[in-house]
């Protein structure tokens, strides 16, 4: 490294070392082993604007190894994001501090998705790209042009989710993705070669990546490399072989600079070895100079976008527009013209089949179950290798990585993405999930076959506590619809859920219709509504979700006949419900002194609904293989079993 790029270099070193050491917690190995390379990534090739954020055409830098994070809040604050201050800097990993322990997605910061669970970021990037990709064949490479940089680690190339995600990526020739390895050997428990024996070469290769080896130390090679990437054909990794903790005489290079601070003694001899003469926190000026006119390139860059941007804003913002109600309407007033007993999942495949003859952002996709998930329609363009100009992604069996992809797509540009899968496998999804949620993302999970109702695939494939599971997560709307107007009214719901992330539960079996007229209102976004009710002086609530609707409704007229009026309650969305005023939920839940809940599930999450002295019928045993409605009867969830049990509840009450 040239002695001003050293400098560079080391103001990034001594703000990551020092913020460590005052929080006592963190990871100062990693920022001061990758300095030199995002030194030159920055100060060379990296288009950004701090002063737009949002900017449109930025290149993205994801930071995967987001235990490493404050090389990523030291970048911000030098290159002059209003974001970041100084202050933000010292108090790092306290309450409310933007330099959180791992990145954590905030609009117009520079933190561009939230990290942590090593691998996430990959998958992230891998759905930049592609989103990248289908903006430019939407609205035109002079304005569409950029590049996604993801900084990995060890770890994140050891996560299952690297190899879905870097498959899918080489397949698609993604040659806007650049990958930056840490390639420094060492993870928590010692060096690498405790676990790992990878042929790195040959690995990345056969998932069809340009593979270029470095040192990371060295300008000239780091230079060369990333000029290499500007033009290849495919997505590549750029293996920078660097030293964990570089400048530290008695920890660089070794497990003990990974997650702890080094010390004030080891830092005064970082400080002497690298020959930085500056006081805990200072930057002098002339330093902090040299990285805001860094900074400051990325302006110039944009107001020549700019130009072209304003002649072509209307076309764009067209391209770009959503508006669903129509779409909303017409499969409504179908759902009650053609009144079909259908499985939901083909009810939201007629709902998709609308949404898709009209221009919208929406971006589909399935884990190799499109047929089962019923997730692609014949209006369906598949996104692929040489044509970017579809609105559907086949992941391939990649549940874990599709679900990370679909992050990126929503982070991206504000796409609208949605992939298919089996309810079993949110477990395999649940990761990045949970950072949808907390990232306030508009991302919408298919999820079919979601109960017993799936029969002879048995308990490996029937869910069980996957709806409790799922609606543990803040800031996430479990959607489970009974019939086809349900399932139209939950997607409306998902669609314009902008800052909230669904879940569409959905069934198999062909299910009956529970709502015979057409109306306006989306009676789902209260979360629970009546849909039956056998007399006026009623003595019994029933809530059932889903496919349980029906067997709740016909529980309920054979109730009747032996004079137990009751009404039934939908509630598709346990999240809603929480939501609406205390009366409506009051006139819900507490009209009657008797309460049931009906769901072929783990009767965790119903309880607090039906009270100590209700019932909740469901299933907290593993499943049974044979068809469904034996396999209905074998748990109890059937007319005959429901009916008799309430009877004997009210009766010894009574």
């Amino acid at each position: 490294m040239n002695k001003q790029n050293k400098i560079l270099a080391n103001a990034i070193r001594f703000l990551s070392i020092d913020s460590v050491q005052k929080a006592n917690s963190g990871h100062p190995g990693m920022p001061m082993g990758m300095a030199d390379v995002v030194t030159i990534l920055f100060k060379y090739f990296l288009k950004f604007n701090p002063k737009n954020p949002n900017w449109l055409n930025r290149d993205r830098f994801v930071l995967s190894a987001g235990h490493g994070s404050m090389l990523l809040y030291s970048l911000l604050y030098l290159t002059g994001y209003k974001s970041i201050t100084l202050n933000d800097i010292k108090n790092f990993r306290q309450i409310n501090s933007i330099c959180a322990g791992h990145p954590e997605y905030k609009p117009n910061t520079g933190i561009e998705t939230t990290t942590g669970p090593l691998g996430q970021g990959i998958s992230n990037a891998v759905g930049f790209a592609i989103a990248e990709n289908i903006l430019k064949k939407k609205i035109g490479n002079n304005l569409i042009n950029h590049k996604v940089y993801v900084l990995a680690g060890d770890g994140c190339l050891m996560e299952g989710i690297s190899h879905e995600a870097m498959s899918l990526a080489g397949h698609l020739k993604l040659n806007n993705l650049i990958m930056l390895f840490d390639n420094n050997s060492i993870s928590i428990d010692g060096p690498t070669n405790l676990t790992v024996s990878d042929n790195f070469k040959k690995r990345f290769e056969s998932y069809g990546w340009n593979y270029l080896a470095i040192n990371g130390h060295n300008e000239k090679e780091i230079l060369n490399a990333l000029k290499k990437s500007q033009t290849s054909k495919k997505p590549t990794i750029i293996s920078c072989k660097t030293k964990i903790g570089y400048g530290s005489p008695n920890k660089s290079g070794k497990a003990s600079s990974h997650g702890s601070p080094l010390g004030e003694n080891e830092i005064e001899l970082v400080r002497d070895k690298l020959k930085w003469n500056y006081k805990k926190f200072e930057i002098p000026n002339h330093i902090l100079n040299k990285w805001r006119a860094i900074g400051s390139k990325g302006e110039k860059n944009e107001k020549k976008w700019n130009r072209i941007y304003k002649v072509k804003k209307n076309k764009i913002d067209k391209v770009l527009k959503n508006n669903f109600n129509k779409s909303v309407k017409i499969e409504k007033i179908n759902a009650i013209k053609e009144s079909k007993s259908l499985a939901t999942r083909k009810s939201s495949e007629l709902m998709l089949s609308t949404l898709t003859k009209d221009k919208n952002t929406l971006i589909g996709g399935s884990a190799d179950l499109a047929g089962s998930n019923n997730t692609k329609t014949k209006y369906h363009k598949v996104i692929k290798s040489n044509n970017f100009g579809g609105n559907y992604i086949h992941y391939g069996v990649r549940e874990h990585a599709m679900c990370g992809i679909m992050n990126g797509l929503a982070l991206h540009s504000k796409l609208i993405p949605y992939g298919g899968t089996f309810l079993i496998f949110s477990d395999y999804c649940k990761p990045s999930i949970r950072l949808s949620a907390m990232m306030k993302q508009r991302v919408i999970y298919v999820m079919t076959h979601d109960s017993i109702g799936l029969g002879e695939d048995g308990p490996t494939h029937q869910p069980i506590e996957h709806l409790s599971s799922l609606r543990a997560i803040p800031n996430l709307n479990v959607l489970r619809p009974a019939d086809r107007t349900e399932t139209i009214e939950c997607w409306e719901l998902a669609l314009k859920s902008i800052n909230t992330p669904s879940v569409l539960s959905l069934t198999r079996q062909n299910l009956d219709p529970i709502r015979k007229k057409y109306s306006k209102k989306n009676k789902c976004a209260f979360g629970a509504y009546e849909v039956l009710r056998t007399n006026n002086k009623i003595k019994l609530t029933i809530i059932a979700s889903g496919s349980e609707v029906n067997l709740a409704i016909a529980a309920s007229h054979k109730l009747a006949k032996n004079k137990i009026y009751s009404k039934v309650i939908s509630m598709p969305s346990h999240e809603l419900f929480e939501l609406q005023s205390k009366s409506y939920k009051n006139k819900i839940l507490n009209e009657t002194k008797y309460k049931v809940s009906v769901e072929a599930g783990s009767t965790d999450s119903w309880k607090k609904f039906v009270g100590d002295s209700g019932i909740c019928f469901g299933i907290d045993a593993f499943g049974k293989s044979a068809p469904y409605k034996d396999v209905y009867k074998y748990f109890g969830l059937n007319v005959e079993s429901i009916v008799k049990k309430i009877q004997k509840m009210i009766i010894v009450d009574s």
